[in-house]
């Protein structure tokens, strides 16, 4: 007997979360000259803390032994997963577009893949490894504006390579997921946000001290609270409890929405040309992720 499909709204929660952080690559743009980025990650998560602190109160207590005993690793996961990538995220948007962070956000489920397959000897196909060969050439594709010979040369922007760092640094956080599924996502998410808000402190506090923190603008205020309640509140919840539902590599496979949907909100919202590569790009990463779910599912029947 077939094993039961997980429910429609699990699929529709990792929809959700694709598009809000869809929504994160065009407001990290937005940001710019409205708020320094440092600032933006601590104000998000010390919104979030509020925010899930007015919902939290009960799971935070009946999940706080398996909660206690794990208290460090679940703030290394926060602070990485959630302060640094952020960090990351907030400080490419001032060397890079929009597009090509949602691209290259496209790229975590190859990390945690790999991060499976290398750390937990998690089973893979030669038709799973060619998804991922195919995604990293998007990746290329676009870090490097379809230019071979910059790409050879490593001659890539900055704010790319920020964004292929905090990708792996999330991949890492999702594949940690893994062990905590005796805690509910709310109480997890909870301990998350405090802990990249603790973490960030010293980022706005170094950022402040180098005379680069920028207090927001009147529209950077609209612009953290929405930041607080998408990407940072609702999107994260979900992915939690999509991670929950179906595992940390079926639920990464919807973060490949991330760039449609950048890609989408960047040229309809910021105008930013798409080139060529921009498609290209776009395409080799849906196709190789393609390439791994439909091994995944051809397995299954």
């Amino acid at each position: 007997m077939p094993p039961t499909p997980p429910p429609l709204t699990t699929y529709a929660r990792l929809f959700g979360a694709a598009f809000c952080w869809g929504c994160n690559s065009v407001l990290a743009r937005l940001a710019v000259g409205e708020v320094s980025p440092m600032l933006i990650v601590s104000l998000r998560w010390f919104c979030a803390v509020v925010l899930i602190g007015v919902f939290a109160g009960g799971a935070i207590s009946r999940d706080w032994p398996v909660l206690r005993r794990n208290l460090p690793a679940l703030f290394l996961m926060g602070a990485l997963g959630f302060a640094t990538f952020n960090a990351l995220l907030y400080a490419s948007a001032h060397t890079t577009g929009a597009l090509n962070i949602g691209i290259i956000q496209g790229s975590i489920p190859v990390w945690i893949l790999l991060g499976a397959y290398l750390v937990f000897g998690a089973t893979a196909s030669w038709l799973q490894f060619l998804g991922v060969v195919v995604t990293l050439i998007g990746v290329g594709v676009v870090t490097s504006t379809g230019d071979l010979e910059r790409l050879a040369s490593l001659s890539i922007n900055r704010g790319d390579y920020f964004m292929i760092i905090a990708c792996m640094l999330y991949a890492a956080y999702a594949l940690g997921l893994r062990y905590f599924r005796d805690a509910s996502p709310l109480s997890l998410f909870a301990v998350f946000a405090v802990a990249a808000f603790i973490a960030s402190l010293p980022m706005s506090a170094a950022e402040f001290a180098l005379g680069n923190l920028q207090w927001p603008t009147p529209k950077g205020w609209v612009i953290v609270a929405v930041i607080a309640v998408l990407p940072s509140f609702l999107a994260q919840l979900w992915f939690i409890r999509g991670v929950s539902d179906i595992g940390a590599s079926r639920a990464g496979v919807f973060v490949n929405l991330v760039p449609a949907f950048s890609a989408i909100l960047a040229v309809s919202i910021l105008r930013e040309p798409f080139r060529w590569y921009h498609g290209a790009a776009l395409a080799l990463v849906l196709s190789g992720i393609w390439l791994s779910e439909y091994n995944r599912k051809a397995a299954s029947r």
